[in-house]
Parts: C-alpha cells; sequence; structure tokens
C-alpha cells in the first residue's frame, strides 16, 4: 500500500512568505560578524526578492501572452 500525499496548502502565499523570510533573514544578519556567512544569508535575501518581483511581474493581469 502506498502512502497518501499531504496535499495542504500552505497558510501564507509565495509572496507573503517570501517577505517573511526576507525579514527574518535581515535581522538575522544584523547580529552576524561580517564574513562569509553573513554574505551568503544576505545572497538569499536578494534571490529572495528577485523571486519576488519576478511572481509578482508573472501574475499581473497586465501580463500579455506571448504570441
Amino acid at each position: 500500500m502506498t502512502k497518501k500525499r499531504n496535499r495542504t496548502r500552505p497558510a501564507l502565499s509565495l509572496q507573503e512568505r517570501l517577505n517573511k523570510f526576507t525579514e527574518d533573514a535581515r535581522a538575522a544578519a544584523k547580529d552576524l560578524p561580517a564574513g562569509a556567512e553573513r554574505h551568503a544569508l544576505l545572497q538569499k535575501v536578494r534571490d529572495a526578492e528577485a523571486a519576488v518581483d519576478m511572481e509578482r511581474l508573472l501574475s499581473s493581469p497586465d501580463q500579455k501572452n506571448p504570441k
């Protein structure tokens, strides 16, 4: 017998989850000394912000279908 897949939806939207991650990660980065770990965390923040921008662009009602 196979295990059933969990099909629950996240409580927050993707944009809300990414925004929360960026806020939490920026707060954590403030506490870290300058170095590779802080740089990597701030890079993840920049990547998440780019993902938010892309998601907002792709889900906008002004988006036109390519011909």
